[in-house]
């Protein structure tokens, strides 16, 4: 029997249990037939004042992560998305790959990563110098810049907004983002990208681009878009940006 109304596919995704923004991104971005089920990974302690502390969250991260996964898996989902990015750009490119191989491993099922749908989108547009916007304390951001130059791009500029808890980051205004965006952008920059899955940049994006000239990659469209294609899901999406509308 197929689902009634995951019939196209149905998406499995874990997100942090304080994050408020990738899911209404998710079902804004929406496709027919395309159904997305979230499954939180419990935050107990949210505090990201400083580089200790937003380390603390990635250990948080791994030890509720696979129970999550399972909890998900009671649905019988087709396919997994990271509604989070932080962990899967951290330790460069082999801590991605073998965080997506850790995923593979508990559900069974391919997954679509932040840092993996961005390396794809960069490649894509033919980016190699980029400014980079995130809502993470230093050491977030040096795992940040460490994943793209080890795939082959150059961070000219990144500006880490250093929210204070993981639920803050949902309050960072777009007023906020645009000063950001226009910060680590320069006449070389071929490419902003945007990391940080609960910071509400998808339609600032699609702004951006218009006025900026060039690709934004918001990153929670960005990982959408990665799912949807490697499903076979050809459905463009409006208002989300160049990448969901183009390619």
């Amino acid at each position: 029997m197929t689902d009634a109304l995951g019939w196209r596919r149905k998406f499995g995704v874990i997100a942090p249990s304080t994050n408020t923004i990738v899911e209404p991104d998710f079902y804004a971005m929406a496709v027919p037939g395309v159904t997305s089920h979230f499954s939180r990974i419990h935050i107990r302690n949210q505090d990201l004042s400083d580089d200790a502390n937003f380390e603390n969250l990635l250990v948080q991260i791994r030890a509720e992560i696979g129970f999550a996964c399972e909890r998900v898996l009671t649905c019988e989902p087709d396919y997994m998305v990271m509604g989070m990015s932080a962990e899967t750009f951290w330790g460069g490119v082999e801590g991605n790959r073998e965080f997506t191989a850790q995923i593979k491993e508990i559900t069974g099922l391919d997954v679509a990563t932040g840092a993996e749908a961005c390396e794809r989108a960069l490649k894509l547009y033919g980016a190699r110098k980029i400014g980079v916007v995130t809502p993470y304390q230093p050491v977030g951001d040096a795992n940040v810049v460490r994943f793209f130059g080890e795939i082959g791009f150059e961070v000219t500029a990144i500006e880490g907004l250093k929210c204070p808890t993981a639920v803050s980051i949902a309050h960072v205004t777009e007023d906020e983002l645009r000063a950001a965006i226009l910060n680590v952008n320069a006449p070389d920059v071929d490419a902003i990208v945007q990391c940080g899955t609960n910071l509400s940049m998808v339609r600032l994006a699609d702004e951006a681009e218009r006025w900026l000239g060039k690709p934004v990659i918001a990153i929670n469209a960005a990982t959408w878009w990665m799912a949807l294609r490697e499903n076979g899901i050809k459905d463009k999406v409006y208002g989300a940006g160049s990448l969901l509308r183009e390619y």
